[in-house]
């Protein structure tokens, strides 16, 4: 049996519009793959719908299996956090026959790992059980789990898969029968015969409302839902006599058998109907389902009754109703359970429909239930599983995350005790760090951070945030957090210096090449080609980042000059020639130049140097820097200028000008001093924090020990000049918040108007357009594709007016009022960054409120 094929464009395919509700579903997709031996397939069945198949070649048909379309029982978000649409054969002993993936929006398998690794995942299913407990990872016959092979570099990608296949075997295995359904405990409840109002049962939790608005189905919003539902339990008599009163309550109990659990739907708002067109198709009713743990019961037309009325006072107005019967045995009403709203939601970017549902939690109150309500042990989420699985591996990821920061933190006695001709104290944490993070975690966890992700993390932010996806791969997410956390404090040279996989392989060659004799072919570009050179990188991030806005496949596609993917991920010889190829130049240039692809291609340094230009410490510089030529002439990442400053967005932290910073032999300033008392016979004291020694007589100062030229150049301890704002010249407490609010907020000056009148005037105009552009956001008028370019026109005016006017940002950390002069990368950073974090709680308010139209 053949486990099907992943199609030649699988990836964001483009699929019948009318899959999700076509009746033959078969003459649209192809069934046959999946279910080697049918002849025949039968239109949609049962709900959630799945199809029969046959073989017609005898005279009579004979039912081999069924076929589910995954999307008609479950929406699981992959990475991507779009569903991987799949085809699923399963035959009537409940064994997966066939399997094949129609559409998939997963990145990572467009280019960086071939859709075939798919196809071979999926090919594990065949002959294995849904009955079975299959788990992505090793196999643990002890506990009864099937293992499976994961897709190196998409661990998210197969556990959400294997959670579609899982999920709509087992729906379906237990429709048909082939799983036995589950037990219960039936619901014992506590009757004191009080009769409530409707407003005091939604109080209690026994009325629950399901409201879905016209912007979740890709509707544009309105001021009426698309439908409002309230619903809640009968059998209860407490809260049934309640709802319907003594009568009518007890006229439905005659209609039940002992077994059979009755709930009532309304309709309060909304022109949609809830009953959809269930008595054209068989008597189903398609639109609602009543789901408890992984049972879903659906209802015929001999399940519904007519509900007339509602008998508790203060109750709503409806327009349609019905009383459902749940006939099953397997559910009971002490344990929650949830309605479902069934539909489409139409893409308003391509018109696509795409099945999903809508559903609003149920469980009578613990006062309603004797004994109260029975605990419950949920299986625990996959991710949380494979946490628990490689715990060890995990611990020890974390240690040295943690060990290489404490390491870095304390840098300071590291290089006190090192020369420039002795660097070992420094280079055996260095060079450790660079083989732990070669060996295990680019080679063994294949935990190679990715620009892909920042991409990924950046839209899912805006759009669908999905912890349990982002924790299904801990060694990545363990990773993210000590970059986010290291570059605040440090600077991105922390991660890209020691602990990147492909930045440590790539200096390694260099300091190998260099020992073995390539030595005097090394050398570094000229300083006015690397100046010009290194803006590369940013110009390739933020051509991602807005390549990714309208398509994330070709962002994806571009991200391959990233060669991550083929050195650690996929392997080199899995990928054609010429990713192998790039990765070779880019390792072979490196044996004569220190970090090419770091300094001026990778993405990914360019996206954490933004967020560097504030961290809380930097290097240490003093005065002398700024006339001498030590560090600049020996720092690979060429980061120090001619003045003597360190730019943070370059610098990789190799920790040689730290070394030299208190070097009494190799640090010229400190060097000259040292021989003059030596000369003198002066006491040789201890290097101070500040770089010089520490005076002999007290009465002395440090300034004693500059040089005159050094005295009249620049302060190279701050990237640029101090620029303070005369306006935080003093100010203490609430004024003080109040002015720093008004600065990151209000980015027009009175400088600026004096010199850019013309400029101010078209920013505030497009400020205006732009606040307007956000509430048109918040009512339905405008889409997040839209009001998403609208932020980035207006963060480019405001770098600009900002530049005009406002020209200083500040160093270190952010309570502190350590001004200085910005550049225009500075500028670039400051709002660039600033307005991400403005525009995605923006966002999330707005989706937190129900405002936002995807």
């Amino acid at each position: 049996m053949s486990a099907g094929s992943v199609r030649a464009g699988a990836y964001e395919a483009a699929l019948p519009p009318e899959l999700n509700t076509a009746r033959d579903m078969c003459a649209l997709v192809p069934c046959a793959e999946v279910f080697p031996g049918a002849t025949n397939f039968s239109e949609r069945k049962g709900q959630p719908p799945y199809v029969e198949a046959y073989d017609n070649a005898s005279a009579q048909k004979k039912l081999l299996g069924y076929v589910m379309l995954s999307t008609d029982i479950t929406d699981t978000p992959a990475y991507s956090g779009k569903s991987v649409v799949t085809l699923i054969g399963m035959d009537k002993a409940g064994r997966f026959v066939g399997v094949k993936v129609l559409k998939h929006s997963e990145p990572i398998l467009l280019l960086g790992i071939p859709e075939s690794t798919l196809l071979r995942f999926n090919a594990q299913y065949i002959g294995k059980s849904v009955a079975d407990k299959i788990e992505v990872g090793q196999s643990r016959p002890d506990e009864g789990v099937l293992g499976l092979d994961a897709i190196s570099g998409a661990t998210v990608t197969v556990i959400a898969q294997n959670q579609v296949m899982m999920t709509s075997g087992t729906v379906v295995a237990r429709q048909v029968g082939i799983l036995a359904p589950t037990v219960r405990e039936p619901a014992r409840y506590v009757v004191n015969g009080k009769r409530s109002s409707w407003d005091e049962l939604v109080k209690q939790g026994a009325v629950q409302r399901l409201r879905v608005n016209p912007e979740q189905v890709g509707l544009e919003r309105g001021p009426e839902p698309f439908i409002e539902l309230w619903f809640g339990d009968l059998n209860h008599p407490d809260i049934g006599k309640s709802l319907l009163g003594d009568n009518s309550w007890n006229n439905l109990r005659l209609q039940l058998k002992e077994d059979e659990h009755a709930i009532f739907v309304i309709r309060t708002r909304g022109a949609e109907s809830f009953k959809g067109s269930g008595f054209v198709r068989g008597g189903i009713y398609d639109r609602v389902q009543v789901r408890q743990g992984a049972d879903a019961f659906t209802f015929r037309d001999l399940d519904a009754l007519n509900l007339y009325g509602i008998d508790a006072a203060g109750a709503p107005s409806f327009n349609e109703s019905a009383i459902f019967i749940i006939r099953p045995t397997s559910f009971s009403a002490a344990y929650p359970w949830k309605l479902s709203f069934l539909g489409n939601r139409v893409d308003r970017a391509t018109g696509a429909r795409v099945f999903t549902s809508f559903d609003a939690p149920y469980w009578l109150p613990a006062a309603a239930l004797e004994g109260g309500r029975p605990k419950i042990e949920e299986p625990d989420a996959p991710w949380v599983r494979i946490w628990q699985s490689r715990a060890v591996g995990i611990a020890l990821f974390a240690l040295l995350l943690v060990a290489v920061t404490v390491v870095y933190a304390l840098r300071e006695k590291l290089t006190r005790r090192s020369t420039h001709k002795n660097k070992w104290p420094v280079n055996a944490f260095k060079y450790s760090a660079w083989a732990i993070s070669i060996v295990f975690v680019g080679f063994g966890a294949m935990a190679q951070p990715s620009i892909t992700q920042v991409l990924t993390w950046f839209h899912a932010l805006l759009f669908q945030w999905t912890w349990s996806l982002f924790l299904s791969d801990p060694f990545i997410f363990l990773f993210w957090i000590f970059i986010i956390i290291t570059v605040f404090l440090f600077g991105r040279g922390l991660f890209c210096g020691w602990m990147c996989p492909f930045g440590s392989l790539s200096e390694a060659i260099y300091k190998v090449a260099r020992v073995v004799g390539f030595k005097r072919f090394q050398t570094q570009l000229p300083q006015v080609w690397h100046d010009r050179l290194k803006w590369l990188k940013y110009a390739v991030f933020f051509g991602l980042i807005t390549v990714s806005m309208f398509s994330m496949g070709l962002a994806e596609k571009l991200s391959e000059v990233e060669p991550f993917k083929t050195t650690f991920l996929v392997g080199i010889n899995n990928r054609a020639w010429p990713y192998g190829l790039f990765v070779a130049v880019l390792l072979g240039l490196s044996i004569f130049i220190e970090r090419p692809y770091c300094k001026y291609l990778c993405p990914l340094g360019a996206s954490l140097a933004m967020p560097s230009t504030f961290r809380w410490f930097g290097l240490k510089r003093k005065q002398d820097c700024n006339s001498c030529k030590a560090c600049a002439v020996g720092c690979g990442a060429q980061a120090i200028d001619a003045d003597g400053r360190i730019d943070h967005r370059e610098c990789l932290h190799c920790l040689d000008c730290m070394v030299l910073y208190t070097d009494t032999r190799g640090c010229p300033p400190l060097a000259r001093e040292r021989k003059r008392r030596e000369r003198d016979g002066l006491e040789i004291t201890p290097v101070d924090v500040n770089g010089y020694f520490i005076p002999i007589h007290p009465a002395s100062s440090f300034t004693e020990q500059i040089s005159a030229k050094a005295a009249q150049g620049p302060d190279p301890r701050m990237p640029t000049d101090s620029a303070l704002p005369p306006h935080k010249g003093g100010p203490r407490g609430l004024q003080w918040l109040w002015l720093e609010l008004r600065d990151h907020l209000w980015p027009w000056s009175s400088e600026g108007w004096h010199s850019q009148r013309a400029l101010q005037v078209a920013g505030f105009s497009l400020a205006v357009a732009a606040s307007v552009a956000w509430v048109m956001t918040a009512m339905g008028t405008l889409s997040s594709g839209a009001i998403i370019g609208w932020w980035f026109g207006w963060s480019v005016y405001e770098v600009l007016i900002r530049l005009s006017g406002k020209r200083y940002v500040k160093d270190g950390p952010w309570w502190q009022d350590h001004y200085r002069r910005a550049s225009v990368m500075d500028m670039l950073s400051y709002v660039g960054f600033k307005n991400l974090l403005i525009g995605a709680a923006l966002f999330l308010a707005l989706k937190a409120l129900g405002l936002l139209s995807l």
